[in-house]
């Protein structure tokens, strides 16, 4: 049937909704509880011909007609854009609830609409089978409230919220929460503000304004793109420091593709004008072409190409800095020699290209040891250049990020050493003042730690990660309208930030809003798609919210980009719920390579040989004995770590130390932090010293938190003492199941 709009809807199409899907064609976007998914305008446009004809069989060769025009177009891409819509509808194609396939016929959408007023409007199948439910879509608040469901596997215990390093995949549950109230009106301001900016029109372009795109690299070689990109950052940031310039923080590259024209770019964006560039190098040659597009009429402002020595990188870069700030400032007294000091941090151009590829390994870790061997280069550009303070600050950005991701309390006294170092070269740099924010939020200094995010907010190209790091210690602290203010404005200075969605969805994830954490974690994979630690990081999401066919897809897109040991963990930890435990010590095996001294591996492998039945009873007991030494060495270090204790008592419990497992236990508690978590691994711990009132007490806190009905019913201990029974609710989270993870060609992708 036909749908036909009267009165209100004159203006437009009315929207079609049905389950927790809203489709607003006069708008062009697809909601699903709340949250934009982003299909190709193809795609939308079969959509809507299913829907305008709700339980009708439309033909393949009508569909090809309407929406392609059947020209040079194969069935095989309608059945493409099927796949493409079912994924953002988050449908199983074996079980539709939407859109059904007739095999060589066509398709048919067999959902229920409902109606303006919210009544349903039943839709029947062709095939006869039972109308399915009304689903009433939540209101906007309600889309962005998570379900209090755990991650399987906790980045660390005590990172503060909305981390400035980026977020790493969760191993084992960890939650970090704030007063209740605190939290609830937070995350309740933060969903209402996110909702609002994903849908509000595009800012005005202010006349004095650019957007910097990444750099294209033609040398022939993609080893060269660090050095295409690292030119656009660092131009990106020099232009950022202008007086009355307005310089869009981040371009990603999905956003530039997106938007090939260039009027359209700048209306996105809110900019006037736009600077595009090409690299190409060649032995000691270096050839940059670059363009000043104005945005309004698509015209030209200004183009040149550079033919000059290597050497002459930072001449090069500081000449068309210049050009740019020229033709939308004027001349500015001062600032040239300014923009020039601004991109000659250093003099060695060797030093500075070793630098761009330390900085590259930091911003896609597309290798499992990425942080090693950004130490490594950095380390080179020191020896190149003895006082480039910025290759300083960058290896404490890297062994800090080693020790949240690896609890290596090594990395935590490297990283401080370096940045000592750092503040001794240049002490004013908002570079090393990031560096030194970072460093001592993570290790427990708040109040230093905003010191010198105070500092480095004052600069352009660092203010994005101050706000950020900022909101971490206000919400570790509990301030959460301060948290959430900050936020706001990281956001603000770069709306399409891949970083930032993962830096959002590890702040919902620490809060238990699990959903909602998967959304921004697929927003981040769609920016960045090969970003092997936020796939990673999103399988995980799924394991905690039980949804092990959508985390093993994205597990397994982040192996096929680097095999990181956390993301082997949480795929053991699947093989493991599976009772494949061959399956699970070989890849937790593999875990403790990548990361020896990261007592969680070492646990986790003990788990798995413990629960073989082939494994040799003196492997488990050297695994859980390693996992333990290194548990008391990273505890030193980080005491507060509420699950770092827990699981040390279970340790503890499984080595034949009564007394002190239950101390610990009894401790992890007292800390107040990651509860779901901490009851898990305390219920075991108490199971283990023959107290199974106690055990059970603490699993029903467990459920209560959220975790997984997953973790508890294949959990070894829980099943050999009986337990494990299932819950009323068994098999299921609290709460609404994530969305599937995207799909790209050739193999299966995670969220």
């Amino acid at each position: 049937m036909e749908r036909t709009e009267s009165g209100a809807r004159n203006g437009g199409a009315a929207p079609y909704r049905f389950g927790d899907i809203v489709v607003d064609p006069a708008a062009h976007t697809l909601l699903r509880a709340g949250v934009p998914q982003p299909v190709e305008p193809k795609a939308y446009a079969v959509l809507l011909a299913l829907l305008q004809r709700p339980g009708e069989l439309i033909g393949r060769d009508d569909l090809l007609d309407r929406v392609w025009g059947h020209r040079h177009v194969t069935p095989g891409v309608l059945t493409r854009v099927i796949a493409q819509l079912r994924h953002a509808l988050d449908e199983d194609p074996q079980q539709p609830r939407y859109i059904q396939t007739r095999h060589a016929l066509g398709y048919s959408f067999i959902g229920q609409l409902e109606d303006i007023t919210g009544a349903a409007v039943a839709v029947a199948s062709e095939e006869g089978g039972e109308t399915p439910a009304a689903v009433v879509p939540p209101p906007a608040e309600a889309a962005v409230e998570l379900a209090p469901a755990r991650a399987p596997v906790a980045p660390q215990a005590t990172l503060p919220v909305w981390s400035v390093e980026e977020p790493v995949a969760p191993v084992r549950a960890s939650l970090g929460h704030w007063s209740a109230l605190g939290a609830i009106a937070l995350l309740a301001g933060l969903a209402a503000w996110l909702l609002i900016q994903r849908h509000a029109p595009p800012p005005g372009s202010v006349a004095a304004s650019v957007a910097v795109l990444p750099f294209v690299n033609l040398s022939g070689s993609r080893s060269d793109d660090y050095f295409a990109e690292g030119l656009a950052e660092e131009m990106r940031d020099a232009l950022a420091g202008v007086k009355g310039l307005k310089v869009v923080a981040s371009v990603s590259p999905a956003t530039s593709k997106d938007v090939a024209d260039a009027r359209a770019l700048g209306t996105r964006l809110g900019v006037a004008s736009i600077l595009s560039a090409s690299v190409r190098r060649e032995g000691a040659r270096l050839r940059i072409t670059a363009r000043l597009t104005d945005t309004g009429t698509g015209f030209t402002l200004w183009s040149h190409t550079y033919d000059r020595e290597l050497a002459d990188v930072f001449d090069t870069q500081s000449d068309i800095a210049e050009e740019v700030v020229h033709a939308l400032l004027g001349a500015i007294p001062g600032e040239d020699s300014a923009l020039s000091k601004r991109l000659a941090a250093t003099r060695s151009e060797a030093a500075f290209d070793t630098y761009l590829q330390g900085m590259q390994l930091l911003r896609h870790p597309d290798q499992p040891d990425a942080a090693d061997q950004a130490i490594v280069h950095f380390g080179q550009a020191l020896k190149q250049d003895s006082g480039f303070a910025r290759a300083q600050a960058g290896i404490c950005h890297a062994e800090t990020r080693r020790f949240q991701s690896q609890r290596s309390p090594t990395a935590l006294d490297n990283a401080k050493a370096a940045c000592q170092q750092a503040e001794q070269m240049d002490p004013g740099a908002p570079e090393v003042d990031q560096a030194l924010g970072d460093l001592y939020r993570v290790a427990g200094d708040p109040e230093r730690a905003l010191q010198h995010y105070r500092k480095s907010v004052q600069a352009p190209d660092q203010a994005m990660y101050a706000h950020v790091g900022m909101a971490s210690v206000y919400a570790a602290q509990g301030h959460g309208d301060l948290a959430l203010a900050e936020f706001q404005l990281a956001l603000k200075l770069r709306p399409d930030d891949a970083y930032i969605y993962a830096s959002i969805g590890y702040q919902q994830y620490l809060d238990g809003k699990i959903p909602q954490a998967v959304a921004s974690y697929r927003r981040a994979v769609e920016l960045d798609p090969k970003n092997a630690d936020r796939w990673g990081t999103l399988g995980a999401l799924y394991m905690g919210a039980g949804n092990n066919v959508a985390a093993a897809q994205a597990l397994e897109r982040a192996i096929e980009i680097s095999p990181a040991a956390d993301t082997l963990t949480n795929l053991g930890e699947l093989r493991y719920q599976h009772g494949d435990y061959a399956a699970a010590v070989a890849l937790r095996r593999q875990a403790t390579t990548l990361t020896p001294d990261d007592f969680r591996a070492w646990g986790n492998l003990g788990e798995a040989l413990r629960a073989d039945p082939a494994s040799n009873p003196a492997d488990t007991r050297k695994a859980f004995d390693a996992a333990a030494s290194r548990a008391e060495r990273y505890l030193r270090a980080k005491p507060d770590d509420a699950q770092a204790v827990a699981l040390l008592g279970l340790y503890r419990a499984i080595l034949g130390d009564p007394a002190e497992a239950r101390q610990l236990a009894v401790r992890a508690e007292a800390l107040g932090g990651q509860p779901g978590e901490v009851a898990l691994f305390n219920a075991e711990t108490f199971a283990l010293l023959d107290d199974p009132a106690a055990a059970r007490q603490r699993l029903q806190a467990a459920r209560a938190a959220g975790i997984a009905e997953t973790q508890i019913s294949s959990n070894y201990t829980f099943r050999r003492l009986g337990l494990w029974s299932p819950p009323p609710s068994a098999g299921t989270s609290r709460g609404t199941e994530p969305p599937a993870p995207p799909s790209s060609a050739g193999h299966p992708a995670g969220g």
